[in-house]
Parts: C-alpha cells; sequence; structure tokens
C-alpha cells in the first residue's frame, strides 16, 4: 500500500511521519539532481511506512479513535452526498426562524431511488467551519430536518442522515430558541417516521445533537468513528473535575463503533481503510454506499407499520440489554 499525499499527523502517528519525512527528503535528493539512485530505499521505506501504519491502527485505544474521528482531513458529509447522492436539491429553513447551516437537508437519488437527505457539515477549511458552525447545528437545524422528515412520509421516501457533530450548539440564543424542544421534537419525528431510515456515523456522534437525527431503523459507524452522550473530555470534567482525564473517560464510555455494536446500539460498521477514512476517502464513500444500500433492500416491501414495529423494538432491544 502507498501513501502518496501527505496527510496531517496525528500524535502517535509521528513513527509513520518520520518515514514519510525521510521519504521525501530522498525525493528532493534525487529532484536536485543528486548521482544516487534512490529508488529502492524509498520503495523499502514505503513498505515500512504501511507496515508500521497498518500496526499503529490495529491497536487503536478508544481515546486515539477519537482523534481519528476528529481529524481535519477526514470525509465530511458534503462528501458523502457528492459521492453517493445524484440531483441532490438542497432545501433551506425551518420556516419559523431561519437557514441553518449546520445541518444539511435536501432531497435527491441514492443509486436510482429517490431520498431525503439530513447530515451535519463541520467544514474542511476555516471560512467553511465558521459558515457551518463547526457541525453544531441550533434549533431551526433540528426544525429544519422535522420539516424534511414530514415531506419524507408524506411522499414515501427513505431518509438518510450522516451523523458529524461535536454536539448541538449550546450558546444562549440556541437556549432561548427552544434547544432541547427542537431536539426533542426530531428525534420523536424520527422514531415515527413510516418510512425505512438510515443514519451513518461518519465522525463524531456527539450527544442529543446527533441522537435528533440518528433515531433510525438502522444506526450504522464507521470502523474509527464514535458516539457518545457526552465528549470524553465534558465527562472527564463533570466525573473528576479533570479534562484532563478525558482519555479515561473514552475507555469507560465505550464510545467506540465495536464496543457500540457488542451491546446492540448499532447495526453495523463501516470498514476504513488503514490509517483512517481520510487516506482512502472514495473506497470509504463507497462501501458505505453498499452497506447502506443493503439495509435499504432488506427493509423494501415493508408495510408502514412494519417500520414503526422495528425500529420501536430496536431501541426497546437497547434497554432491555443494558438493564
Amino acid at each position: 500500500m502507498v501513501f502518496e499525499y501527505m496527510h496531517s499527523y496525528l500524535e502517535f502517528e509521528k513513527p509513520v511521519a518520520d518515514i514519510e519525512g525521510k521519504i521525501q527528503e530522498l525525493r528532493a535528493l534525487a529532484a536536485d539532481g543528486e548521482a544516487v539512485n534512490v529508488d529502492d530505499e524509498i520503495e523499502r521505506l514505503r513498505s515500512k511506512s504501511a507496515s508500521t501504519l497498518k500496526d499503529i491502527y490495529g491497536k487503536l485505544t478508544p481515546w486515539q479513535k477519537t482523534l481519528v474521528a476528529r481529524h481535519p482531513d477526514r470525509p465530511h458529509a458534503m462528501d458523502y452526498i457528492g459521492g453517493l447522492i445524484d440531483d441532490f436539491t438542497p432545501l433551506a429553513g425551518d420556516r419559523f426562524f431561519a437557514e441553518d447551516h449546520a445541518l444539511i437537508a435536501g432531497l435527491g437519488r441514492f443509486r436510482g431511488d429517490a431520498v431525503a437527505v439530513l447530515a451535519q457539515e463541520k467544514g474542511s477549511d476555516t471560512q467553511a467551519r465558521l459558515k457551518h458552525n463547526f457541525g453544531m447545528a441550533r434549533p431551526e437545524g433540528y426544525r429544519k430536518a422535522v420539516r424534511i422528515m414530514d415531506m419524507a412520509e408524506r411522499f414515501s421516501l427513505p431518509v438518510l442522515s450522516f451523523v458529524d457533530t461535536a454536539g448541538a450548539y449550546p450558546g444562549i440564543g440556541a437556549e432561548e430558541r427552544g434547544q432541547a424542544e427542537a431536539i426533542a421534537r426530531s428525534t420523536d419525528r424520527c422514531l415515527r417516521l413510516g418510512v425505512p431510515t438510515i443514519a451513518l456515523v461518519i465522525g463524531e456522534g456527539g450527544s442529543g445533537g446527533a441522537i435528533a437525527i440518528a433515531t433510525a431503523s438502522k444506526v450504522l459507524m464507521l470502523e474509527h468513528a464514535i458516539y457518545s452522550v457526552i465528549s470524553p473530555e465534558g465527562a472527564a470534567s463533570i466525573l473528576w473535575r479533570d479534562s484532563a482525564r478525558a482519555q479515561d473517560a473514552a475507555t469507560a464510555m465505550k464510545i467506540t463503533a465495536q464496543d457500540l455494536l457488542q451491546f446492540g446500539i448499532i447495526d453495523g460498521i463501516v470498514d476504513e481503510p488503514v490509517g483512517g477514512a481520510h487516506r482512502g476517502r472514495e473506497t470509504v464513500i463507497n462501501q458505505a454506499g453498499d452497506m447502506i444500500e443493503t439495509h435499504l433492500k432488506a427493509m423494501a416491501g415493508l408495510s408502514v407499520e412494519e417500520i414503526r414495529h422495528q425500529r420501536r423494538e430496536k431501541f426497546l432491544a437497547i434497554g432491555r440489554t443494558l438493564s
């Protein structure tokens, strides 16, 4: 496996960064006309880089997975929409207050079939992050989600949700406009929908901000995504009054896809390329699409009542399992 693209390296990836740095130095020597054949050495270092990366990612801790889930180069919601949804038409506004750019909503076609789409977009650069408020939706974002879900049920469209948020926006204005109520109504609407719904956690699935659009018939996660009621830093601050113990909190809370699949909270894991989704964007997006398609086909032909019953039993089963 060859990694040509220079990524932003996480702290625990330093051994790989060092090897890649040596490769770049050798390439610079060759480009300067040095009379030395570096091809064999570059190939050896490439192999070592791939092997080292595989070893690192084969034993990630929950905290390290958290860092991967937050990686700035990771594919964002708009990347999944661009790769999986044809003829996407965004729909704006909640018809009460304003448009919320953190939560993208609209209609399109997924592999030929019409669908409704909800997606939390963090933004891929500074300007986009500010525009999308780092993926943290305000009440109008969740009210827009309810509006789109109402439309999806009216026209019998499956709903696909791409989840990636640290949590709902906690600002004073959002609280004044009924943030908690908006999240509760969106969650309730997810539960009552009579159409198939699939949620895919592509990065962070944080708190009620994620649950508001992830209470789906099937909940999927990327291999290195996280899904939790609170961030590890927030949990550490509450439990131990010390946010520096976030690593302990991440381990204790069981926030990884592997833990959550074992508990029956999610229904499937989308494999990521070695080194995370940002090292194979097209691959992971296509694999996510394949798993979504499989689950949609499994729900095709179910009646409205059957869909609601299955979703209800799914979430009741979580309570029975964990009680």
